[in-house]
């Protein structure tokens, strides 16, 4: 297993020996050895999710509150990434420009 400086502490490392999995830490300060070409979907979720003020700093007390607003977020997450994908595959003469 490859992993980034981030996970370079000694519970990453007791963790992965409890399990017996070897892996392959990369020094801070140093790339990992094996890139990966694109983000992780759990990261690339998470970056979308931060880009919601409400949710990166919570003061709600109800978990069912909490919960609404990460599925407000998602339903918003998809439907713009579903707009973007029509707004690139389908193709018409009189489609209206952006503006501007």
């Amino acid at each position: 297993m490859h992993l980034d400086a981030g996970y370079d502490s000694a519970a990453s490392r007791t963790l992965l020996a409890s399990r017996g999995l070897t892996a392959e830490i990369a020094a801070k300060g140093v790339k990992a050895p094996i890139q990966a070409t694109r983000r992780w979907h759990v990261e690339r979720t998470n970056a979308w999710h931060n880009a919601f003020n409400r949710l990166q700093r919570c003061y709600e007390r109800k978990e069912r509150v909490i919960d609404a607003l990460f599925d407000l977020a998602d339903a918003i997450i998809t439907l713009r990434s579903l707009i973007r994908q029509a707004w690139t595959l389908y193709r018409w003469d009189n489609r209206p420009t952006r503006r501007p």
